[in-house]
């Protein structure tokens, strides 16, 4: 199954698809395309940034253009929303769906959301209309399933939120929070410590270690390291660029600095690290 509504005079789209078909599958390698997956029946088996992961029922996953991702062609039960950035622009919408930073490009790893009984229907509900509308075709077509898109995302925004380690966080930690992970998206290259993005923010580190640690359960210098180390291992398997060259482009003057990082976090050596992967793939 493979819905889809595009403009052209816009470049607009967005898809409703069970990738059970060649033609959706051919969506896991065309850029620019943000992916929210929702598992609907069972347990789903799938690949993200080259790790096996496993999407339980009734689970969904926001992914961004930036993760390498891969659903079997037999999977059952997994239904994916799939549109482009001039379809819905989240940062140009970020005053209505807050979703910047926090559904999309939050970490380094894609937000996972459970649904529970009491709002299974909601979603439900808005996968039919999604599927009306995207046999609807009419001059308002694209304005009803962005409607329906904004209610989505605002609507997991606020489960996932009250699912934080502490849910008390108010309106405005959680946009310094959200703000702070859009600053480490744009800059984890070229900063890599925490009192430069506390000096972006007009804040004190210990002020971002306090409300990151009671919130989201983990320190403002983990987000970055992870957001670096996940770089660097798309540079290595997707990439030609030597280990030196990968180093460079993530913002280390010395290539043995980088490596020592790279294996305190991963247990290998860029160059281990990639021969291990390869080799599983041969």
């Amino acid at each position: 199954m493979k819905l889809s509504y595009s403009s052209f005079k816009d470049e607009d789209r967005f898809i409703l698809t069970d990738f059970a078909c060649e033609p959706a599958q051919e969506l896991f390698t065309k850029k620019g395309l943000f992916k929210i997956l929702w598992s609907k029946q069972k347990p789903v088996k799938l690949t993200v940034d080259d790790y096996a992961m496993v999407l339980n029922k009734n689970e969904m996953l926001f992914c961004t253009p930036l993760n390498v991702i891969n659903v079997p062609i037999d999977s059952e039960g997994v239904i994916a929303f799939v549109f482009n950035k001039e379809f819905f622009c989240i940062q140009n919408h970020d005053a209505e769906v807050s979703c910047n930073g926090f559904l999309f490009f939050g970490s380094a790893q894609p937000q996972k959301l459970s649904i529970t009984k009491d709002d299974i229907h909601h979603f439900e509900i808005m996968e039919e209309l999604f599927r009306s509308d995207l046999h609807t075709k009419d001059r308002l077509q694209g304005e009803m399933l962005r409607s329906m898109l904004k209610r989505m995302l605002i609507i997991s925004t606020r489960l996932v939120k009250e699912n934080l380690p502490d849910n008390r966080i108010t309106n405005s930690q959680m946009d310094l929070v959200r703000t702070y992970n859009i600053l480490v998206e744009k800059h984890f290259k070229e900063y890599h410590k925490v009192k430069e993005y506390a000096d972006l923010l007009f804040k004190s580190p210990k002020t971002l270690s306090n409300i990151f640690s009671k919130h989201l359960g983990k320190s403002p210098l983990t987000l970055i390291n992870e957001r670096i180390i996940l770089e660097a291992k798309r540079l290595l398997l997707h990439s030609d660029l030597t280990s030196d060259e990968i180093a460079q482009e993530l913002g280390y003057k010395d290539g043995g600095h980088f490596s020592k990082f790279f294996k305190k976090h991963n247990g290998l050596s860029p160059i281990a690290f990639k021969k291990a992967k390869l080799s599983v793939e041969t």
